[in-house]
């Protein structure tokens, strides 16, 4: 077994290199993905590697980056592409939203899309405007498409893999501030026995409150459940990983055995996917509900500048005061 201790934005290196060697028909496209290997450097050493023709510069124009893509899923190629901040991907959502998403519906089943659109997205780097929106609900609403997030370096690993040779076109989403967090790779997992892509799992057993999370949130709950764990309560964290299809049935479980929950996203609150997860927990577990399903979330205004953001972003704090609101029902 290989196993490495890797950064996040290393394991995606790695899952890339990974299927760039297994299938020939796999090409990375974006801006500044070649020679530079990235903003984030998350495509470092692979165009030296496999060359300029499967690991290609782009023109700064993500519209360009995603129909050229899409002539080339329907030629039999597998593209990923990479928007280089997810506040850059809006000039490219109408080919993502009409073209990325409807091809297979439109052809009635005759053409496939196997595209991946990665996406570092979140806050928490210091940037300036446009460089950390959360943009999934956008793209979790939109049919044909599908949507996950990883937020460690083994499920980062996998998941681009498996996004990579799905037949489907997959929104991949990178929390960019989790990128240089490290923890232990199995480099010879093979796909045919990894976790599934699109399924949710417990990252932390717990019996008192369901935490739900994903992307740049998971590591908060997990820190909240450990603080949370000196005051002698047991929180349960799911690592949601897939929002499009939304895997809830270990939430429903979870949830009945807890009877609280509480969902956490950096995303605005308004039409959010918390609201839609605590909607459905509403309806399935109704009457083993303590209290209501809680979100904490973004606040519902343009990302701020980066001095105050720590003010926008969901914190330990901020759970952790949701957690206790669960018990005063």
């Amino acid at each position: 077994m290989a196993t490495e201790t890797l950064t996040l934005g290393k394991a995606i290196n790695a899952g890339l290199r990974k299927a760039l060697e297994s299938d020939p028909k796999v090409v990375i496209m974006g801006e500044d993905v070649g020679k530079l290997g990235g903003v984030f450097r998350i495509t470092d050493g692979l165009q030296k590697d496999f060359g300029d023709q499967r690991v290609i510069d782009t023109p700064l124009a993500e519209s360009g980056i995603i129909g050229t893509a899409v002539g080339l899923a329907i030629r039999g190629y597998r593209p990923v592409c990479e928007i280089q901040f997810d506040g850059f991907v809006y000039p490219a959502y109408d080919q993502i939203v009409s073209q990325v998403a409807k091809m297979h519906y439109r052809s009635r089943g005759k053409l496939n899309i196997p595209m991946v659109i990665r996406i570092p997205f979140g806050g928490g780097i210091g940037a300036v405007e446009h460089h950390s929106e959360s943009p999934e609900a956008y793209f979790a609403h939109t049919a044909g498409l599908k949507v996950v997030s990883c937020a460690s370096p083994q499920d980062a690993y996998v998941m681009i893999q498996q996004a990579i040779a799905s037949d489907d076109p997959i929104v991949f989403l990178e929390p960019k501030r989790r990128y240089w967090e490290k923890g232990q790779v199995d480099l010879d997992a093979p796909l045919a026995e990894a976790y599934p892509l699109h399924s949710a799992r417990v990252a932390r057993a717990g019996a008192d409150v369901t935490l739900l999370a994903y992307g740049p949130m998971v590591r908060t709950c997990l820190d909240a459940a450990t603080a949370a764990a000196e005051d002698g309560r047991n929180l349960e964290v799911i690592d949601l990983r897939t929002l499009s299809p939304l895997d809830l049935g270990v939430v429903y479980e979870s949830v009945r055995r807890t009877g609280r929950a509480v969902v956490v996203h950096e995303a605005p609150s308004n039409v959010g996917l918390g609201a839609e997860i605590a909607a459905r927990i509403t309806e399935e577990c109704f009457y083993s509900l303590e209290s209501p399903v809680l979100r904490v979330t973004g606040f519902d205004t343009p990302y701020p500048a980066a001095r105050v953001e720590e003010e926008y972003l969901p914190d330990l704090d901020r759970v952790l005061d949701a957690v206790d609101r669960t018990f005063g029902w």
